[in-house]
């Protein structure tokens, strides 16, 4: 029988989920939520008992002629931790749903995968969750003691491209330097020296560019101005700011192809504002590149944004003279956690414990 991995990412109005050989992907499904009780209901706790019976009913078939070998879950907003593969534990899945850390849909990726494991008695993993923390400690210092900078950043999809770039050099991660741009609905920007990612932008709330859904850094004194206007409870600022600001908030949609196509009408409102997004990426990228002294190997973009030629060639047009790009279009999260489950099985990674504290 052929040996397999199930791999889970759950979104806040889907859940993605694919079965992997050591070759790839086999099969793949995104299961729409929208319109079902999962849609209508808040808690990650309450959710799980249904996500967990849809996926059981969507994949139980895929297993007909297979082996299945682990279940590998997407890590959410957890205890910082380096970058690695991680046994599922109990402390994993309380701090995940108990949201300790922040609530996102995410934090479903581990207790997903530990009860489907458990059905099947095979091991369960998350990698490179988005709460990896490598950075310096000078990276850490915000301007204010009561404000620590801490690292959130499409972690998975960045060390998937960096192992894929350090196999088309020929080097090892340890004898390479990178800024990584990840470009989607959030946009991570990040310093990679030696296989570490040792700064970063927050790409979920509070630093670097705006994105197609996000508010990115901001002026404080316009900031203050909004928090203390009335018109917002924290919750519903901290919602603006995280889900209904960047492209969405300029122009009414989220969709970068939308808004290219608006651009190609002769739309100059929004050819403003998405080469004022690029123009923040490629800022992001010349400080990233400050943290490596310079001496940078490549540039790498990848993300969903990265399938947009246009879009490459505006960033490659403001930072090529750093370093030359490489693309890696996609967000690939499923199949960065396939590999990175195979890593473990295989003995290829030492496979970490998680210990929540």
């Amino acid at each position: 029988m052929k040996e397999t991995v199930l791999v889970i990412n759950p979104g806040s109005t889907s859940t993605k989920i694919g079965l992997f050989d050591r070759k790839g992907m086999l099969k793949v499904e995104n299961i729409d939520h929208a319109g079902t009780p999962i849609s209508q209901i808040a808690s990650i706790a309450e959710q799980l008992p249904l996500r967990i019976e849809i996926i059981n009913s969507t994949f139980k078939s895929w297993l007909d002629d297979c082996r299945l070998m682990a279940v590998i879950g997407r890590g959410g907003l957890i205890k910082p931790l380096q970058g690695g593969v991680y046994k599922i534990t109990p402390g994993m899945i309380e701090d995940a749903i108990g949201c300790k850390y922040a609530s996102h849909a995410s934090n479903m990726g581990a207790p997903i995968a530990a009860q489907i494991a458990c059905d099947y008695q095979v091991p369960a993993f998350v990698i490179d969750p988005v709460t990896v923390d490598e950075m310096i400690p000078e990276a850490r210092l915000s301007g204010l003691p009561e404000i620590e900078r801490y690292s959130r950043l499409h972690a998975l999809n960045i060390r998937a491209c960096v192992r894929k770039a350090t196999m088309q050099l020929g080097r090892p991660a340890s004898e390479v330097n990178f800024v990584v741009a990840h470009l989607g609905g959030g946009i991570s920007v990040a310093a990679v020296r030696g296989g570490k990612l040792i700064d970063c932008n927050n790409a979920l709330l509070g630093m670097g560019p705006f994105s197609p859904e996000r508010a990115g850094a901001l002026p404080l004194e316009g900031l203050l101005n909004l928090a203390y206007s009335g018109q917002y409870s924290k919750t519903e600022l901290k919602c603006k700011l995280t889900k209904k600001s960047g492209l969405v908030a300029y122009l009414g949609t989220n969709d970068a192809r939308e808004v290219c196509r608006r651009i190609l009408t002769g739309d100059k409102n929004a050819e403003l504002v998405y080469r004022a997004m690029i123009y923040q990426v490629s800022k992001e990228i010349g400080a990233m590149a400050t943290v490596l002294n310079g001496k940078v190997d490549r540039i790498i973009v990848t993300g969903g944004l990265a399938r947009g030629a246009e879009t490459v060639e505006m960033i490659r047009a403001k930072v090529e003279f750093i370093a030359p790009l490489m693309v890696f279009p996609g967000e690939n999260e499923l199949e960065a956690m396939a590999e990175g489950g195979w890593r473990a099985l295989d003995g290829l990674e030492k496979i970490l414990i998680y210990e929540n504290v």
